[in-house]
C-alpha cells in the first residue's frame, strides 16, 4: 500500500503567495520561495505551485519564481497557472519542476493533455480540476460541474465524466479542487472526491477545505484520496505537517514520516 502524500499549494499571485475563500477575496501571505522551503524542512511530500491568475490574464507562468523554488526544494514539485502548449510544459520542466498541472487549457483543449504525456510520460501531466455542486442535470450527471479561469467561468461539463476522460487521455494524477469547499477550513468535499476516486485508476489528489487533522483523515480514507493538499490550516500556524502526520499515523494511515 503507497503511503497516502500530504502536500502543501501554494497560490501565487504576483510573485507573492495569496489565499482566498472560494477563489474570492485573496490576500497576500508570504514568499513562495521562503514558504516552499520551511515546508520541504517541514516535511512535505511534495509541493503545489499555482499561478492562479496567468490563465485569467492570459499570460504564461513565471518563470522566474519556478526556478528559484526548484532550486530550493528537493521533493517532487508540480507547477500549474497558464500552461497551455506542450513547449509551456516543456519550459515549467526545464525550470526544475518534476510535473505540470493543466486546468484551463486542457478543459479547452484536451488534447493538450494527451500531447503532455506523449511528449514527458503520464507521470508528468496532473490535469487540475476545479468542480462545483450545481444538480443533477442532463449536462451534469453528478451533480458537479467543471469551472475555469479560476473558478470564474462555468463550462457546463460533468466533473465526474471529465475526471474519466482525462485518464483516457493519458493523465497521471488529478488535482480535484471543491469551488464549494475551497479556504473555508470546514472540511473536503467527501462526496465528490469518493465520486471520482472510485471511477479513475490513477491518483486523485483531494483539495479545498482542510482545516483540522480530522478532514484529512476522512478524505484520505472514507473518500479513497491518494493524497491531500492543504493551505490555510499550514499557512497561517495552525498545524505543522508532523502534528498532521502524527495524527494521520495514529489513526493507521500509512504516511512518510521522513524522506
Amino acid at each position: 500500500m503507497l503511503s497516502k502524500r500530504i502536500i502543501p499549494c501554494l497560490d501565487v499571485r504576483e510573485g507573492k503567495t495569496t489565499k482566498g475563500i472560494r477563489f474570492k477575496n485573496n490576500v497576500d501571505i508570504g514568499d513562495p520561495v521562503e514558504m516552499a522551503r520551511f515546508y520541504y524542512e517541514a516535511g512535505a511530500d511534495e509541493i503545489v505551485f499555482y499561478d492562479i491568475t496567468a490563465s485569467y490574464e492570459k499570460r504564461n507562468i513565471i518563470l522566474d519564481v519556478v526556478e528559484h523554488v526548484a532550486q530550493t526544494i528537493f521533493i517532487p514539485f508540480s507547477v500549474g497557472g497558464g500552461i497551455r502548449t506542450v513547449e509551456d510544459m516543456r519550459n515549467v520542466l526545464l525550470a526544475g519542476a518534476e510535473k505540470v498541472s493543466v486546468n484551463s487549457a486542457a478543459v479547452k483543449n484536451p488534447k493538450i493533455i494527451a500531447q503532455g504525456a506523449r511528449a514527458f510520460g503520464s507521470q508528468c501531466i496532473v490535469v487540475g480540476m476545479d468542480a462545483k455542486f450545481v444538480g443533477q442535470s442532463e449536462k451534469t450527471p453528478s451533480g458537479y460541474e467543471i469551472y475555469i479561469n479560476g473558478g470564474r467561468t462555468p463550462m457546463g461539463i460533468d466533473a465526474l465524466n471529465w475526471a474519466i476522460e482525462a485518464q483516457a487521455l493519458g493523465a497521471g494524477e488529478i488535482c480535484l479542487n471543491s469551488i464549494d469547499a475551497d479556504g473555508t477550513k470546514m472540511g473536503y468535499e467527501l462526496n465528490l472526491t469518493a465520486m471520482v476516486s472510485e471511477n479513475v485508476d490513477i491518483p486523485v489528489i483531494a483539495s479545498g477545505g482542510a482545516g483540522k487533522p480530522a478532514h484529512l483523515f476522512d478524505v484520505l480514507t472514507k473518500a479513497k484520496a491518494d493524497a491531500a493538499l492543504i493551505a490555510s490550516m499550514v499557512h497561517y500556524g495552525t498545524y505543522t505537517i508532523a502534528e498532521i502526520k502524527s495524527f494521520l499515523a495514529q489513526k493507521g494511515v500509512k504516511i512518510r514520516k521522513i524522506w
